[in-house]
């Protein structure tokens, strides 16, 4: 057995066992759960993709979407806070945060006593980053930190903030920095969580930053190194966001053929119907066709080959793909879908989430077109 299948199995037993009977529970306690997330810690998943020198296992893309995905099986908030700490939350910290930073932040993150979030998007922004408004302010002895992000996942449980800030209007994107701020830094404010659609055990909120004051070294990479560093995650975060994807494709694909198998209508199980066959079937094509891309484009991507065009694209078909599942899925469950006692509508209010993280289907095509030289 090779090291992506022992992860999988791992993985998938913890999902099969400690996840997917409290995940109905968790989506309508609509709360952070604190204890799983320090159990996953426990396992080491928050470090996976860190070095081992640092504590960490080192492990490649491959295997890291392999764990997104087999915890967006058993539930999509749970692993959207996972790939938050593992990913968005704590990249920067640890590849440009001081040692001071990293012992006091990065560790125990990794540990589960610290939440991580990333503050990117912005009320008048959303996808057009060009009109990011925050800004980060250089004084003699420190930088004061001006704005308003929103849809900040983990926002209402974090402790420390990755924050994308204008250093410098005049230059546009070519001034965008990232800075580190603490939860508890003066003029940090948390609004209240959002009462969402689904992923609803993944908190998130507007974090408002009015002239808070952190120190310069707080500061990650030179001035102007925003965009660059935000363009080299983008490929990792949609290729992730696409492993979520197939895993929530597959709980609605997994959960639709049972109930097709046990749902009896005119003296036979409905999956007897070629109308139920063909859903099933078309279902189960599109997580097959999810599973190549993805897996081809992490590939790439560990072979240190660009693959912003494939990631794109595995991130766009997926995503799509999930939502089509999710919806035949509540097709299959016929009115039952329309009880919360049932896993088909959290599938269902789950996937809208996948259709914005890491770039909405529409700003996609875009990116996509343009790689074909359009």
């Amino acid at each position: 057995m090779n090291s992506e299948e022992m992860l999988r199995r791992t993985i998938a037993k913890f999902v099969d066992n400690e996840i997917i009977p409290v995940a109905n529970d968790l989506d309508e306690k609509e709360t952070f759960p604190r204890d799983l997330f320090k159990r996953l810690a426990g396992m080491g998943l928050y470090s996976i993709r860190y070095p081992k020198e640092a504590g960490g296992s080192a492990a490649d893309n491959t295997h890291f979407c392999i764990m997104c995905e087999e915890l967006a099986r058993g539930s999509m908030s749970v692993a959207a806070f996972t790939a938050m700490q593992c990913l968005m939350g704590t990249d920067f910290l640890f590849k440009y945060g001081t040692p001071e930073l990293r012992e006091r932040y990065w560790r125990p993150a990794m540990r589960g006593e610290k939440v991580a979030a990333f503050c990117l998007t912005e009320p008048g922004g959303g996808t057009d980053l060009a009109a990011v408004t925050t800004t980060a302010r250089k004084s003699a002895d420190d930088v004061v930190i001006t704005g308003y992000k929103t849809w900040v996942t983990n926002g209402p449980v974090a402790d420390f903030y990755t924050v994308l800030c204008q250093t410098d209007r005049s230059k546009g994107p070519k001034g965008f920095g990232f800075f580190f701020v603490p939860r508890d830094t003066p003029g940090v404010v948390v609004t209240r969580k959002f009462s969402k659609m689904g992923t609803r055990a993944t908190e998130i909120s507007e974090v408002i930053f009015r002239d808070a004051h952190v120190p310069r070294e707080h500061q990650f990479g030179p001035d102007g190194s925003g965009a660059a560093l935000l363009n080299s995650k983008l490929e990792e975060i949609r290729v992730m966001t696409a492993a979520l994807s197939l895993g929530l494709a597959r709980a609605a694909f997994d959960a639709s053929l049972r109930y097709a198998n046990e749902r009896e209508a005119f003296g036979r199980p409905i999956g007897k119907y070629q109308a139920i066959q063909m859903k099933l079937a078309t279902m189960a094509t599109e997580i097959e066709a999810s599973r190549l891309m993805i897996y081809d484009c992490t590939r790439r991507m560990d072979r240190g080959i660009p693959a912003m065009k494939e990631a794109s694209m595995a991130k766009y078909f997926a995503s799509e793909a999930a939502c089509r599942a999710a919806d035949e899925c509540t097709r299959i469950f016929g009115a039952y879908a329309y009880s919360n006692e049932y896993p088909a509508s959290r599938f269902y209010r789950d996937t809208r989430f996948l259709l914005y993280g890491g770039g909405t289907s529409e700003i996609l095509q875009v990116i996509i077109a343009k790689e074909l030289g359009l």
